[in-house]
């Protein structure tokens, strides 16, 4: 290894020496160069060298150069010397850094992210090794699609051969015909190729009779024999000024035959790429949206067209008539009445089309987006045209909740939208009215509409008095009562936060609220992580009563049944901070909270760390060494144990 890396480093002496020679760098500075070079050679040698190795020497390498031009600038200017014959080491720092890239993608073949670096690199060079870099990373990841891509718009944009574009996106379709934007890019391409025809054509002022449209098979495949073998990179809105003065008629004319192959070639790729992706319902609205951005001979028949097919493959698709609606309005923030009204018709052929909770939701957030402050545009309401009448958007809504309850495809998330509509009305009468109902009926389960529902409740009896009645306080803890005894824990969270902030200084209630957890904790178990119903309710004792009236709480959680892990770790910090502060029994409560927890969770190695740790703090050498001994006998995997320090 040695042998090797002192070869190398041999080598750099004609760069090194000409650095000195030419005063870029001091002899102290080569020095510290060299010393660089051989540290990262020797982490390129190893048995199993990182990315990272190779990353960081190719950055050094970067930086090094940029330091080397950025002087070799500064003596041009205090010479006068614009024009310095180069030497060796102006080419030396470009040949290692693409030596250590060829070395790092050889061994890290499977790294696209490495080999675009590669890329950029020799691109923005302009090196003659970009196009051998591409032959292999093509042939290494024929499967990539966004290889395909890049290597056909370098040849298409920097190495100006749209032959060899065109052949690479036709090979990357072969290899990868499930891919979107293969398809997508290949199109932009072709039409690209052809603006920069017309654009060429235009600036020659070629006559008419060439540029005619001629319907012969013949003429048309003798120009498209011209046109494989002729390209020029023209910015056609750059030559405005260099285009010859045309008659409106005579250029209409000389112009329509690209419009018309325009077409023709959008429509080939459209249907080859629909045939290769039948299912792909992003791929044609991407298409349209190019057609919509291109100036094509007959484009309203290929819009119509492209129109039929995605009605025809995806009417029973909710995502379709949503795509469809705000495609007919464009921008919604600038939408007239006019616009929302073929938006408000989509949507409603779309609910006879797909009766279905999704298409409702879809509807329903459209005219939520319309009616949003951002899209007023200062207007009090926001009203859609209909057969002639002007209907406000927000009295639709409630036309729309109405067809879903009468479809029958309410779901929870709509009848919460429901309510949170009716509120923002200020109709709170009517909200309170549909959420029992609701409740009652159709969602006698749903979390997210009780939660709703008791907040409403609660606000309602503050809004009638400061300090609730007792009847109110029983009304609200039935309520409650009855949605945390029919599901579990975790699911109720918010209702349980929220029912034992409500009786926090209501004792009577807060009392039965707890026995009514301890029923729920004993049906279906305490939390093992995440949200600990036991912890929450002994925190708000704690802070409320004290510590023995949490001590005396906290047993009887853990006396029953699969109490959960979180609460033994709760007790064991509050014992442990008593212990801390002092309190003579905390240290052994919370020595017996964790062999009552290890008795159950003895493979839990974070719970030996921590018994093991509070030993090291607050016990002796030998309870410490203790621990971890039992740790290492109980544990299956020991590795995951921290080592004794004792």
């Amino acid at each position: 290894m040695a042998d090797v890396v002192q070869f190398k480093l041999e080598r750099m002496l004609n760069e090194l020496d000409d650095l000195e020679r030419r005063g870029l760098f001091s002899r102290q500075e080569i020095a510290e160069i060299v010393k660089q070079r051989r540290k990262f050679e020797y982490r390129l040698k190893r048995p199993s060298p990182l990315k990272q190795d190779f990353v960081s020497y190719i950055d050094y390498e970067k930086q090094l150069d940029a330091l080397r031009l950025l002087r070799k600038k500064s003596i041009s200017r205090k010479t006068g010397s614009k024009n310095s014959k180069k030497s060796v080491s102006d080419y030396a720092g470009v040949a290692r850094i693409l030596d250590i890239y060829r070395l790092a993608t050889n061994r890290f073949k499977g790294d696209i992210e490495l080999w675009f670096q590669y890329l950029e690199f020799c691109r923005a060079r302009g090196h003659g090794r970009m196009k051998k870099v591409l032959a292999q990373l093509v042939r290494f990841h024929p499967k990539v699609p966004s290889v395909w891509i890049y290597a056909a718009a370098w040849e298409f944009d920097s190495n100006l051969n749209v032959a060899a574009a065109r052949a690479l996106m036709q090979n990357g379709l072969r290899a990868c015909p499930a891919s979107e934007d293969l398809w997508v890019e290949y199109l932009r391409m072709e039409l690209t190729y052809l603006n920069k025809l017309k654009a060429r054509k235009v600036a020659l002022g070629e006559d008419e009779v060439t540029l005619a449209i001629d319907h012969k098979s013949a003429d048309e495949k003798q120009w498209r024999n011209e046109n494989k073998e002729l390209f020029m990179a023209l910015n056609e809105s750059g030559d405005d000024d260099k285009k010859p003065s045309l008659q409106d008629g005579e250029s209409e004319g000389k112009l329509d035959v690209f419009r018309q192959q325009s077409l023709n070639i959008l429509n080939t790729i459209y249907s080859s790429a629909i045939e290769a992706l039948p299912t792909a319902f992003s791929l044609r609205t991407r298409f349209l949206e190019i057609l919509e951005a291109t100036e094509l001979a007959h484009s309203e028949d290929m819009r119509k067209k492209i129109l039929t097919d995605m009605k025809s493959g995806f009417s029973k698709e909710p995502l379709y008539w949503d795509w469809l609606a705000r495609f007919e309005v464009a921008d919604l923030k600038r939408a007239n009445p006019e616009k929302l009204g073929k938006a408000v018709q989509v949507y409603d052929e779309g609910l006879k089309f797909v009766p279905s909770a999704m298409m409702v939701e879809l509807y329903v957030k459209f005219l939520m987006d319309a009616v949003s402050d951002d899209n007023r545009n200062g207007e009090d309401a926001v009203h859609f045209d209909s057969d002639g009448h002007a209907i406000d958007v927000v009295s639709h809504l409630q036309t729309v909740f109405d067809k879903a309850v009468g479809m029958g495809c309410i779901t929870e998330d709509l009848a919460c939208q429901h309510v949170s509509f009716l509120l923002h009305l200020g109709k709170l009468s009517d909200a309170k009215m549909l959420i029992e109902k609701l409740c009652s009926g159709k969602f006698p389960d749903a979390v997210q509409l009780w939660t709703l529902r008791l907040s409403l409740e609660m606000r309602c009896i503050e809004d009638k008095s400061l300090s609730p009645s007792k009847g109110d306080l029983q009304y609200i803890f039935d309520l409650l009562r009855n949605i945390v005894m029919k599901v579990g824990v975790s699911e109720a969270e918010n209702l349980w936060i929220m029912g034992l902030k409500y009786f926090a200084n209501q004792r009577r209630h807060f009392d039965k609220l707890v026995e009514t957890s301890i029923l729920v904790l004993a049906k279906y178990g305490g939390s093992d992580s995440g949200f600990s119903l036991s912890s929450t309710i002994l925190n708000f004792i704690l802070q409320r009563d004290g510590v023995e009236s949490a001590r005396k709480m906290y047993k009887r959680f853990l006396a029953l049944p699969h109490p959960g892990l979180a609460i033994f770790r709760n007790c064991i910090e509050l014992e442990s901070n008593l212990a801390s502060t002092g309190d003579k029994t905390g240290l052994a409560n919370a020595r017996k909270l964790y062999e009552s927890a290890l008795a159950t969770y003895d493979q839990d190695a974070s719970l030996w760390q921590d018994y093991h740790s509070m030993e090291v703090k607050m016990g002796s050498s030998e309870t410490a060494a203790a621990v971890h001994w039992r740790a290492m006998k109980a544990l299956k995997n020991s590795s995951a144990l921290l080592p004794n320090t004792n």
